[in-house]
């Protein structure tokens, strides 16, 4: 018979103080049994307040276990100070659960993804490549999201912007599976974008567009009959980066050679409407990423400008309008491109390619934006092209093109970031392109 076994739910990390909360210990009782630990306590691994999309399940020494029952598991409403015992509680590198990292090689020759194991302490290991059937570009692209992963990390997709594709693949266990490889709708794909079973590519050739396609059971990308949008109409606009809002309801584009912010109200049919093109706040708006609430954070690279990297942070209005929260917060650095927001939604991060670093902002309740370091040297990299979190944003990995390496940094509770070390390298500096992280 099945054995009733304690579960102690857990917030992902037990560090994270964002929803200011306070929590409680409880025990409920599974009817599953623990198999071959009948000592041990099932601890399942689950999202506060939309932290995390997915469920991983540790098991540890009842012993163990009764350390952890001081953090516990569900929200009583009291606020935790910042410096309190429950804000300062650590969690052991053996209890955070092991992911993979991608990187996608972007040959001219036949593009391919290439893998690295995640061990729970965010070292990276090489695991091997995969063939996505398409061509890459063997340059730069300009962009932001070359490589993305869906919400429940069953299917990883890129772009293939040689031969104008776009392929998806199953993330098995031992690596991937190409599942398809299809037409982008357009010239030049440089950024994928996905939401549930809705994919979005933006195509940068020109004038450049964005195209849909919906994600099959299977993992097969189908294309989405009228979803093809423009842009803003310029001749040129060098659109750097496509995302959906995580509700799903808007997509937004950035176009560097423009300064311009492009939104589109998403149809509950997935189509989106007509482009609305609004000024950046600053200039050469390039990445960008959603926090916890809505606000939308966008680095800005002011044309590479010595010292002119900042990023501003805004709201999105009910018809797809852009209010300004923080506008154009400097950060001493360098042609900040590449943006991530931790998963808590209290930390953005920017990639400064000529800088070599990455520059750490906290997120006000409010959306406003500080600098966690006043110089803006959060993290030192070799030239980060792009950025990534892991899916529990304990780790921050950062592609180097100048090297063809990538660099791990354990995300710290105060945002600061501790580097764990680099890989070998193993890309071609100057060709690889796009990172995505689980």
């Amino acid at each position: 018979p099945a054995r009733k076994t304690p579960t102690l739910s857990l917030p992902p990390d037990p560090t994270d103080t964002s929803s200011q909360r306070r929590y409680d210990c409880h025990f409920r009782m599974s009817s599953r049994s623990c198999g071959a630990l009948p000592h041990s306590v099932r601890i399942n691994h689950t999202s506060l307040e939309g932290a995390m999309s997915s469920r991983s399940v540790w098991k540890i020494p009842v012993a163990a276990a009764a350390a952890l029952v001081l953090v516990a598991c569900w929200d009583t409403g009291q606020v935790v100070e910042p410096n309190s015992d429950a804000a300062s509680f650590k969690v052991s590198p053996e209890l955070v659960s092991p992911g993979a990292v991608y990187v996608m090689t972007n040959d001219p020759a036949g593009n391919e993804v290439f893998v690295f194991n995640r061990a729970g302490d965010g070292v990276l290991t090489p695991a091997g490549t995969f063939a996505t059937d398409g061509v890459g570009s063997g340059g730069g692209l300009g962009n932001q999201g070359a490589v993305v992963l869906s919400g429940d990390n069953r299917w990883l997709f890129l772009v293939n912007a040689g031969s104008h594709e776009i392929s998806s693949f199953a993330v098995r266990p031992d690596g991937l599976e190409l599942v398809s490889t299809v037409w982008s709708g357009g010239m030049r794909p440089v950024s994928l974008t996905v939401h549930k079973n809705l994919l979005y590519a933006l195509n940068a050739a020109g004038a450049g567009n964005i195209a849909g396609f919906t994600v099959g059971q299977k993992g097969a990308l189908a294309p989405l009959a009228g979803s093809i949008r423009p842009l803003s109409g310029a001749p040129v606009t060098a659109a750097a980066q496509v995302q959906f809002s995580p509700d799903g309801r808007f997509l937004v584009v950035t176009e560097k050679a423009t300064n311009t912010i492009d939104t589109y109200l998403v149809g509950s049919d997935g189509l989106p409407s007509p482009p609305n093109p609004q000024p950046s706040n600053g200039a050469t708006p390039f990445g960008f990423d959603f926090g916890l609430r809505g606000d939308l954070i966008v680095s800005e690279a002011f044309g590479g400008g010595p010292g002119l990297a900042a990023a501003s942070s805004y709201r999105i209005g009910a018809d797809g309008t852009l209010h300004l929260v923080s506008g154009s917060l400097g950060n001493t650095q360098t042609a900040a491109c590449w943006a991530v927001v931790t998963q808590n939604g209290r930390f953005a991060y920017t990639a400064n390619t000529p800088a070599g670093s990455i520059s750490g902002y906290r997120i006000g309740k409010d959306g406003s934006l500080s600098l966690v370091d006043a110089d803006g040297l959060t993290g030192v990299s070799h030239s980060p092209l792009d950025v990534a979190l892991s899916n529990n944003s304990r780790f921050l990995y950062a592609f180097n093109s100048g090297e063809g390496t990538v660099s791990a940094f354990r995300v710290e509770a105060d945002g600061g970031l501790t580097h764990i070390g680099d890989t070998d390298a193993v890309l071609v500096p100057g060709v690889a392109n796009g990172i995505a992280a689980r």
